[in-house]
């Protein structure tokens, strides 16, 4: 049966949803995303694990607040969520932004961490490179607005394959996700571009990791997460070999299998 709730965090709502019983999990969901973004695994693991499935602020039932956003700060929102459901430990699963989420979670709170996986994101900070096409994405919101931009920017999460194959996918999410507001996009990318570099978290957790990459990604490379996924001591290392950035829902039912797989096996290690 599934909980809904909030936690007030400058005197704003922080939407999440609780769904499932046993070993607690956090799912936080990606930029331009909300914790729907996870309704396949949701659906899958829900009968054998205690999910916490955060909005973040800017994102779902989560309104903008007026704080300047960072991955420490959203840590400490997921931290305040835990509490709240009064959850010591949990295993985190980070999906691209939520994934730099996960690590500064990490890096803060490492006592209420069983494990934890990145799904299609790094623990590299940006580029140069990167922050220059995020400048010019925050321009291009600035100027014709969140919609025009998401309606850009979506397709090409996807694998070429997918969008031939399942065009649906798209106009899915096309029509999930592109009533953000541009001031939580914008803030978002700010958020990313400041990060630091996380790999030392990777070689520090004595705990295990888990890494899915999709072997057609364009956001985050392929070959830039392999160069990590041997950084920490114990890592569980999975590629879906047909999806593009968007592996949730390119190949749901490998994705749900790595996703649990490592769950139970991360408990008896």
């Amino acid at each position: 049966m599934a909980t809904e709730n909030n936690i007030l965090l400058n005197d704003k709502p922080v939407f999440y949803r609780v769904e499932g019983q046993g070993q607690p999990v956090v799912l936080i969901h990606g930029f331009a995303e909300d914790g729907t973004v996870w309704e396949h695994q949701v659906e899958y693991l829900k009968s054998k694990f205690q999910l916490i499935i955060p909005d973040l602020p800017g994102s779902g039932h989560s309104p903008v607040n007026d704080i300047t956003w960072s991955m420490e700060y959203f840590a400490e929102c997921i931290r305040q969520i835990m509490d709240q459901e009064n959850i010591k430990t949990a295993s985190m699963i980070g999906h691209s932004m939520g994934g730099y989420i996960t690590l500064a979670f990490a890096e803060m709170f490492p006592d209420r961490l069983e494990s934890f996986g990145l799904f299609h994101s790094t623990a590299y900070a940006d580029s140069e490179e990167k922050k220059t096409a995020r400048r010019r994405g925050i321009e291009f919101i600035q100027q014709y607005g969140a919609t025009k931009f998401l309606e850009q920017s979506y397709p090409n999460l996807f694998a070429d394959v997918t969008k031939k194959r399942q065009p649906e996918l798209v106009n899915k999410i096309l029509a999930r996700y592109t009533n953000f507001v541009g001031l939580a996009l914008v803030n978002y990318y700010q958020a990313m571009m400041v990060r630091p570099d996380r790999t030392h978290v990777l070689k520090n957790f004595s705990r295990p990791v888990l890494f899915i990459m999709g072997k057609l990604d364009n956001t985050v490379p392929y070959e830039q997460v392999m160069q990590q996924s041997y950084m920490p001591g114990l890592s569980y290392i999975h590629t879906l070999e047909q999806s593009g950035h968007m592996g949730m829902w390119e190949e749901p039912e490998l994705s749900n299998i790595f996703v649990s797989d490592f769950l139970m096996n991360g408990q008896f290690v």
